[in-house]
């Protein structure tokens, strides 16, 4: 073990109690992060015997876990008689990757990445493969899987400038990881000539799993519905990270205030952060009507504001175009294919670097307009929204985009196969 390991094991060991603390500050917001505390640390309530032959898929947060979900499906295809091992790191990611749960499969918390925490997780439930999705490469997780002879591959994997560059910084402790990693399938050419940089010994291209993820056809059928029976067309800040509905709302106040011709919806990525942006939008004299508080229909309001979690599919077909969430502030984008899944174009900020091929793709299929900043943005969707006809261009090539990318899911499938056949 090199010493930049053992510093790098010593500083989380000792980072435990903080991260008991956080978990007790998260928990008076969002409960789950409350409950099988002890999973994080390896310990664990289920009988050893009922886990084996397991496939253990990772998904850290919602986005991730969206992901996986059609990987899911593939591989009980592939692998009939499969049992799932799903782990998450986020009270989101939980909560979703619950729905994908069969008989005989098992969910528990990701193990804090200390080399007792990880050795008691392997040892415990003894996966047959491991399948981490996007960017969760952590050093004893990959590491001891290779010492105790687990394949453990990193699936629609991606990897950004800037994360390349805050990796190289630890690239004694770093490129080691990446090299101990079974198999990597990167989304782009991109990301394989990034992870190449980092010490993966190959890889395979096989795109992007968020392709493969249809989005729910009654929330889309809502959406619809609701939409046609509005008087005036709907955008939406989709996703939005903080600080951009502040921007959101002084861009509003100098370009859009006088025009009352466009409803408004925000849907914060976070649902803590609901509350907040209620208080915000109110402050300044806004009629907010929460998604909670609807019935047959949205209630007339000045702005819509989603608060529910798993009902993007709705938002997306309840508007007309979409400003990308994430990327008019140094978050790098959130996920722009789920929208282009639901037909509705996106308007995007100067920050897309988490998804860089999307987003220059999706710009050249005119599934997506770019802009510098919030301003910029309000001002092209109030002109979409007045070309009704462009806007329903727009919407064609969105779905186009989304249906032309397909099939990842069922080449990782395949992937996996062949690394436990």
């Amino acid at each position: 073990m090199g010493w930049l390991q053992q510093v790098y094991n010593a500083a989380l060991w000792a980072a435990q109690p903080l991260l008991r603390s956080k978990l007790a500050r998260r928990a008076v917001a969002e409960p789950l992060y409350g409950q099988a505390i002890a999973e994080r640390f390896g310990h664990y309530i289920q009988p050893t015997e009922a886990e084996r032959e397991l496939v253990w898929v990772h998904a850290v947060s919602l986005g991730e876990t969206r992901a996986a979900q059609v990987l899911i499906d593939a591989l009980r295809k592939a692998l009939p008689g499969m049992r799932l091992l799903i782990t998450s790191g986020t009270a989101t990611g939980r909560t979703q990757a619950a729905a994908y749960l069969q008989a005989g499969d098992v969910q528990v918390w990701q193990p804090w990445d200390t080399p007792d925490a990880v050795g008691r997780f392997l040892k415990h439930f003894q996966p047959r493969v491991g399948v981490l999705i996007e960017t969760e490469v952590w050093p004893n997780l990959v590491l001891q899987c290779q010492a105790q002879g687990v394949p453990l591959a990193l699936a629609n994997a991606r990897m950004s400038e800037k994360s390349t560059r805050q990796a190289l910084r630890w690239q004694a402790l770093m490129k080691p990881v990446f090299a101990a990693l079974s198999a990597v399938w990167p989304q782009t050419e991109h990301d394989a000539s990034r992870l190449l940089q980092l010490g993966v010994r190959s890889s395979m291209v096989l795109g992007n799993l968020k392709f493969d993820a249809q989005p729910d056809a009654q929330q889309c059928a809502q959406g619809q519905a609701w939409r046609q029976i509005q008087s005036r067309p709907v955008a939406m800040l989709a996703s939005s990270r903080e600080g951009e509905e502040a921007a959101w709302l002084a861009a509003w106040q100098a370009v859009s205030r006088s025009d009352p011709d466009v409803q408004w919806l925000i849907v914060p990525r976070h649902p803590q952060r609901v509350n907040e942006v209620e208080a915000l939008l109110q402050a300044q004299g806004l009629r907010v009507s929460r998604r909670s508080q609807w019935s047959d229909a949205p209630e007339p309001s000045d702005v819509w504001l989603g608060d529910s979690l798993g009902e993007m599919a709705l938002y997306y077909s309840l508007s007309d175009v979409a400003l990308l969430g994430g990327s008019f502030g140094p978050w790098g984008g959130q996920n722009l294919i789920e929208a282009a899944a639901c037909a509705c174009p996106v308007i995007m900020g100067p920050h897309t670097y988490n998804f860089t091929q999307a987003a220059e793709m999706a710009e050249q299929a005119g599934a997506a307009l770019r802009v510098h900043d919030m301003g910029e943005a309000l001002k092209l969707g109030r002109h979409l929204l007045q070309d009704r006809a462009g806007q329903t261009v727009a919407s064609k090539a969105a779905h186009q985009f989304a249906q032309a990318h397909q099939g990842a899911a069922q080449r990782t499938a395949q992937a996996v196969r062949d690394l436990i056949v």
